[in-house]
């Protein structure tokens, strides 16, 4: 999955980009924070537990 798409997931459903660090951007929706790795293309395993523990459900 592309880095942006699931940025794009992330954003729609709430979540804010909170700080960049340097491996890994941090995204927040108010009261949990989530890494997602700094790569233009994310493992979809990678990508559906990030979205699974964002409680997005994805395909």
């Amino acid at each position: 999955m592309k880095k942006k798409d699931l940025i794009k997931l992330l954003k729609k459903n709430g979540w804010v980009l909170l700080r960049n660090g340097s491996n890994h951007d941090i995204y927040s929706n108010g009261s949990y924070n989530i890494s997602v790795p700094r790569h233009k293309e994310i493992k979809e395993i990678t990508a559906r537990g990030i979205l699974s523990e964002a409680g997005i459900e994805w395909r």
